[in-house]
Formats: structure tokens, sequence, C-alpha cells
């Protein structure tokens, strides 16, 4: 019986998985128009604590400012994690650098490679831009009802578009080689479970 894509990439997270909740609950998207919109949208049914909105492509990829983040098929992570803090807004004053130095320390310890962090939430390689992450909160007054954390980085892409081609690189178009992206997703959530605590 042949394993459909979505099973696939799934396992292959899992497998190198060690968290108790994050990305325990993986939901898997070929193509989708942004994983922080399709993250908000469930929730509002409160979906499980720690839910992996996954996507193979995006089509209107949310950057920081409303900006767009170009990607191609097949090359890179496009993630949004949803968390329920249940803390107050204060606790996450450092969240986005946390999440820049999991990942700064996933690629760093995966295959020995340095990025760097331009504050507040790009990572950058040799000069150029190879990743961004987006937090945003829904808030009840000061309380934190819903965190989500939107990440996009880039892996396997080779080509960027003309406006972004001297600004923007990825792990391929660096070391031309193929990394793995479930891998690098698994690490990620495994070390931000240990790195981030809310209460």
């Amino acid at each position: 019986m042949k394993i459909s894509k979505e099973n696939d990439v799934i396992e292959k997270i899992k497998i190198n998985l060690s968290t108790k909740y994050m990305g325990r609950n993986i939901i898997y998207f070929e193509t989708i128009d942004s994983t922080q919109k399709k993250a908000k949208e469930l929730a509002k049914n409160k979906v499980q604590n720690g839910t992996l909105v996954l996507a193979n492509m995006q089509t209107h990829g949310v950057g920081t400012h409303g900006r767009v983040w170009h990607t191609e098929p097949n090359s890179n992570i496009l993630m949004t994690l949803v968390l329920y803090p249940n803390c107050n807004i204060d606790k996450l004053n450092t969240i986005t650098i946390d999440i820049a130095n999991c990942l700064v320390k996933v690629i760093k310890n995966l295959y020995k490679i340095q990025l760097s962090i331009k504050e507040p939430n790009d990572l950058i390689l040799n000069g150029r831009k190879i990743g961004g992450i987006l937090t945003e909160t829904k808030l009840n007054k000061e309380f934190v009802d819903v965190l989500f954390i939107g990440i996009g980085f880039n892996v396997n892409q080779e080509k960027f578009p003309e406006e972004i081609n001297e600004i923007a690189t990825s792990l391929k178009k660096e070391f031309k080689k193929d990394f793995e992206r479930e891998k690098i997703v698994a690490e990620f959530l495994n070390r931000l479970e240990n790195v981030v605590q809310f209460n």
C-alpha cells in the first residue's frame, strides 16, 4: 500500500519527536494560502495545545509587517504552532528571540552551520535572510489566550524572485546539497518545548 505524502511527512517528523505536546497533533496541507491564517481559524474551535499547522506550499505566506513570504513547493519549512500559554503577556517579552535562538542551535547541532539573528525576528546566513519568525497573540486583557508561532525557513529552495534574490538564501543555495525539512522541524519542537516555560 502506498503511503500518502501527508502521512509520510507526519511520520518523518514524529519519528524524531520527543515532546510531550508540541507537534503531537500535526495538520498538514499540500497547498494552503497561509499556515498562520489557518491556525487562527482552527484555534477558534480550541484545537489541541501544541498543534502544528504545516504546509508544503503557501500561496499567500505572511511575513512581518504584512509582507509576503516567497516560497517554492517541496522546498521550505512553512509552519505555525498553536499554543495556549496560560500566562500574562509580560511572560512573552522574549518569546521571539527565544524561538530564534532555538532555530540557531538546531541548525548548529544538526549541520554545524552557524546562523545569526537580526533582531527581532530574522535569521541570517552569510549576510542573507534565511528565515523569519512571526509571533502573534490573542489576548483577554493582559492574559494570553492563544499564541501563534509562525516560521518560514528556507531549506532547499535554489531560486528566488528577482526582487529578493540578492537578500534571500537557503541552506541548499549556500551548501549545494539537500537537507531534510522534517528532521529540522522535529528537532526544533524538541528544543522549544524544553526552552519555553510559560508558567
